[in-house]
């Protein structure tokens, strides 16, 4: 991490209290000589206020070029203490980087100008040993370093708290994004599941009322009856599909429970129902397979006998469910081609085993199709016992 990466940016407030320690600094150390230079070198206090205010405005650049403002202002205190504020201050800045590249050199010629400072243009109020001064001198360059040395660590320390929080919301942010794709995707799957079986039966029947003409009234009101009811269902399926969707109470009703093995045999009836001839062979009890497993054994079962009855219409269809613990479950679909007659017009999609074969791989399954030399369409399921 660069340090122009944590720089945090300064409020008014962050400019006020800067500028107020310094004017502190520049008045400690220059109110030991400004008697002095007023009345014996009026010259050296006009020079020393003069780069002291220089100072005073480069050091809002201090951020930008750290380096040449340091050394300016190293060089500007041999003859001006005034100047010793922004002195400070940059020395502070340019140790928050923690370059010691940067930070040694700056730290040599300080204590260089300082010894000049003391040789050149001491005044004779300042009458301290050389030793004191020079301890003070080595004290204020340390202190000064060490500060700057903290305060950068610890704003790098803050940004890089920032960016892995960033980094970690980011993540959830693709996270949540995922799931709600993954869960578009179940709930179009479950749309065609739950769609396409009950609209194939009225297409079915609406098919029979155009092509029958010769029905009595008894069974035109059966047969419209029975096409409002599969109406009314799909509606209601489909609401309490999309009843996941919505988010503010009250918009769905609460989800019931999906369907699963227990539900095969009134599937099959309903299919029988709707005049379809099923002929279902059960040589296994699916009491003890997994939710996930029997949810998906319904659907695969449901997906055939609703292709069976959208492109083979009027045929029989063999529903056969054989396995064990052991060797998982074995599902085998098979139904006559048809052969010439009228066929309902349903959309092709193909889509259905498309999903269809997506959901069993999730499973840990194996999904295949096959038309036979004797015309047959064979759909073949297997899934494990446990998911």
């Amino acid at each position: 991490m660069q340090p122009e990466d944590y720089q945090p940016p300064l409020t008014w407030w962050s400019h006020v209290w800067r500028l107020v320690v310094m004017l502190a600094i520049s008045g400690i150390s220059w109110g030991t000589r400004i008697d002095y230079q007023w009345d014996h070198a009026r010259w050296w206090f006009f020079t020393d206020l003069a780069l002291g205010l220089v100072t005073y405005a480069a050091i809002w650049w201090r951020r930008s070029h750290p380096v040449a403002l340091a050394t300016l202002t190293n060089l500007t205190s041999i003859v001006s203490a005034s100047s010793g504020g922004p002195a400070a201050l940059a020395m502070v800045s340019l140790s928050t980087r923690r370059r010691w590249g940067e930070i040694l050199p700056q730290v040599v010629l300080g204590a260089l100008c300082s010894v000049l400072a003391e040789q050149f243009f001491r005044t004779p109020q300042e009458s301290e040993p050389m030793l004191v001064r020079y301890s003070v001198v080595i004290a204020t360059i340390g202190i000064t370093v060490s500060w700057g040395m903290y305060v950068g660590s610890r704003r790098e320390l803050l940004a890089s708290w920032r960016a892995r929080a960033m980094a970690s919301e980011a993540e959830q942010q693709a996270k949540v994004r995922e799931a709600k794709s993954l869960e578009r995707a179940r709930i179009a799957r479950e749309m065609h599941d739950v769609l396409a079986h009950r609209i194939s039966a009225v297409s079915m029947y609406a098919g029979a009322l155009a092509y029958r003409d010769d029905l009595t009234p008894a069974q035109l009101r059966e047969t419209a009856t029975t096409i409002q009811e599969n109406a009314h269902l799909a509606l209601t399926e489909l609401r309490e599909v999309l009843g996941v969707l919505r988010e503010g109470p009250g918009d769905a009703d609460p989800e019931r429970p999906q369907l699963g093995v227990g539900d095969l045999d009134a599937l099959i009836e309903e299919s029988r129902q709707t005049g379809v001839r099923v002929e279902l062979v059960r040589s296994v009890d699916l009491a003890a397979v997994t939710p996930t497993i029997g949810r998906t054994l319904y659907r695969c079962v449901q997906e055939a006998l609703t292709n069976a009855r959208k492109h083979a219409p009027g045929t029989t269809v063999s529903v056969r469910i054989t396995g064990g613990p052991e060797q998982g479950i074995d599902l085998l679909v098979e139904n006559p081609l048809p052969v010439g007659g009228h066929r309902a017009s349903f959309p092709v999609s193909g889509l259905g085993l498309v999903g269809l074969a997506e959901r069993v791989a999730l499973n840990g399954g194996r999904q295949s199709y096959t038309r036979t030399d004797d015309r047959r369409f064979v759909l073949h399921v297997w899934l494990p016992w446990q998911s």
